[in-house]
């Protein structure tokens, strides 16, 4: 049987010298792994070699989760040049696609996710490359970074305490908050001492993740800050450091 679907390439690997093995992420299937065989031949049916990235329309036969699809047609929409250009924002969009690849379960649709995913990488192609596409670039990240964790039922708890539950409050003199992953969420000052793994927050940093209407506008030196939160929580949720974070947090 065949199935035809839209979907984004997350990873590809050689499987020899004219085949590859990708895994797609795609609308209404979900993750799936598919094995192109002849893909990297000049005259092949998927317009040349599968790169991460890449998106249009598959067809596919054998899906199933105890074995590889066997990927017949992938009908590949242009990639957008700027993209290529624009180091960052590449960077950002296969940090993504990582994300989507550890975090998201085999044949477990997230059409959601899905667009939002295209609309980064929309985004993501009209960058030109500024000091400031960079900060919108980041600010855009975190945003679908939040919008998986969201999908894939991780979403953290950032509106109170995550073990008191007493709401955020900004400003005073007892305004001090954490981030802890095993309470998966921001702490209060009251409740830090229960949680090892707590990392105090700059107030800037908790400010923003408490009202995420904010980050879209906020500095690049705050996005920074709280991408590093999020790496943090990403590393003990895959249970490894992401290999692109260090492209996103360095200076």
């Amino acid at each position: 049987m065949l199935t035809k679907d839209m979907a984004i390439c997350i990873r590809a690997v050689d499987y020899s010298e004219t085949s590859q093995i990708v895994t797609f992420f795609a609308r209404d299937t979900g993750k799936l792994g598919a094995i192109a065989k002849g893909s990297k031949r000049p005259k092949s049916t998927f317009d040349g070699p599968i790169e991460i990235l890449s998106h249009g329309q598959i067809l596919f036969a054998g899906s199933n989760k105890d074995k590889l699809a066997t990927l017949t047609e992938f009908q590949q929409r242009p990639t957008g040049l700027n993209l290529q250009k624009n180091l960052f924002a590449l960077y950002c969009c296969y940090f993504a696609a990582e994300l989507v690849d550890g975090l998201t379960d085999d044949y477990d649709p997230h059409p959601e996710l899905f667009e939002g995913f295209i609309q980064l990488l929309q985004n993501a192609n009209e960058q030109p490359g500024t000091r400031d596409d960079r900060r919108r670039m980041l600010s855009l990240l975190l945003l679908f970074q939040l919008s998986l964790l969201n999908d894939v039922g991780l979403k953290p708890i950032l509106s109170h305490c995550a073990n008191c539950r007493k709401r955020y409050e900004t400003g005073g003199t007892r305004h001090e908050y954490y981030f802890s992953s095993s309470a998966n969420g921001l702490i209060c000052r009251d409740c830090e001492m229960s949680f090892a793994d707590k990392i105090r927050l700059d107030k800037d940093v908790s400010d923003h993740l408490a009202n995420l209407k904010q980050i879209p506008a906020s500095t690049e030196e705050i996005l920074v800050e709280i991408e590093k939160v999020m790496v943090r929580h990403l590393t003990v949720l895959l249970g490894r450091p992401p290999r692109m974070a260090k492209h996103i947090t360095a200076s």
